[in-house]
């Protein structure tokens, strides 16, 4: 299961992408109407020429990025795994409902679906409402199989391998700073049941292995903590690297900003920078055209010498390789990697 992306860059395609997109109650977290008002009122009719044209930098002869590289993802698993493997998106197409016929086409005697949601990290507004959409539609068709989810993956062993070795050649390369830049949520969406945790939650720079019980299903620590592994897996010190969230939609969000931070860091001396974001597993429209576009155009203007995008993992060996581990796993009764409710 992937984000999703607008069926072409037309209009009227990115009106209803955004609309479904914007309309979830866990991306914009208000009332129904009021929610209503602000999506189809003013945030969508405003924004839609403008994603329109973002989403037209970056398409493909083949179409969306995302759905392409999805695409190729499910067809190199294919190859490792003897079980049928569908995608399915979270918004537009091809939706969760289609890729649940059409394992069910290949195989009406299917007993059990995992359902791999890509986002390592947990947040409501991309892990846990893939989550709920996929049971929704679940118990609306009344399926004969289970329905079972792998959990976020942000610390587990073989997906920070694949990460750090999908980082390792570009540290051959002359560079000051890596910056790690995370897709941004509001702040309130972390800690909601314990505000005082909230609080020393924004406010910490790092995080710790002692904060780990406190800070259960925290999307901020398991950012901090992914960056951390990382990062001494591949022996990086801690003065050479920092962490940024980005995509913002208004106030409120996690801090520090990857666009201000990109603008600030050549003044601070860093003006050669390696930049990646791995709150996504495959490129789409924030990778290409947030960062490796208009991210790059900000840090070189502000006085940058060289400024270099590390893709998403998208169908990296290591991590197709990963992918598959936790099937042959599973299959063999090693359920460490599956989500408890």
């Amino acid at each position: 299961m992937n984000l999703g992306s607008p069926d072409s860059t037309a209009h009227k395609d990115v009106r209803r992408y955004l609309m479904e997109f914007l309309m979830d109650k866990r991306v914009i977290d208000k009332p129904y109407l009021s929610r209503l008002l602000l999506v189809g009122g003013i945030i969508v009719p405003f924004r839609t020429a403008k994603s329109a044209e973002a989403y037209r930098t970056i398409w493909t002869d083949k179409g969306s990025p995302l759905i392409i590289l999805t695409e190729d993802l499910q067809k190199a698993l294919q190859k490792q795994v003897a079980e049928p493997v569908e995608i399915a998106m979270r918004y537009g197409n091809p939706s969760v409902k289609q890729a649940f016929d059409a394992l069910l086409k290949k195989d009406p005697a299917i007993e059990e679906i995992i359902a791999v949601p890509l986002y390592p990290h947990y947040a409501e507004s991309s892990y846990e409402t893939a989550v709920v959409h996929a049971k929704d539609v679940y118990k609306k068709g009344r399926y004969p199989f289970s329905l079972k989810f792998i959990k976020p993956f942000f610390n587990e062993t073989n997906y920070i391998k694949a990460l750090a070795e999908s980082i390792r050649p570009f540290l051959q390369q002359d560079y000051d700073h890596i910056l790690f830049s995370y897709h941004g949520i509001p702040a309130r969406h972390l800690h909601r049941d314990n505000r005082q945790v909230l609080a020393k939650c924004i406010t910490t720079a790092a995080y710790h292995d002692k904060d780990v019980a406190e800070h259960k299903n925290c999307y901020r620590y398991e950012c901090f903590e992914t960056t951390k592994l990382v990062m001494r897996q591949l022996g990086i010190p801690e003065d050479r690297f920092s962490i940024s969230f980005q995509s913002r939609l208004g106030k409120g969000w996690l801090e520090p900003f990857s666009d201000i931070r990109l603008e600030q860091m050549p003044a601070e001396g860093i003006k050669k920078l390696l930049i990646l974001c791995p709150a996504f597993i495959s490129d789409c429209l924030e990778t290409l055209e947030e960062i490796d576009m208009r991210g790059r155009e900000s840090f070189m203007g502000a006085g940058g010498e060289s400024y270099t995008f590390i893709p998403c993992l998208n169908t990296s060996p290591l991590w197709v390789d990963t992918l598959s581990g936790w099937i042959r796993d599973y299959n063999a009764g090693d359920e460490r990697m599956i989500l408890r409710d």
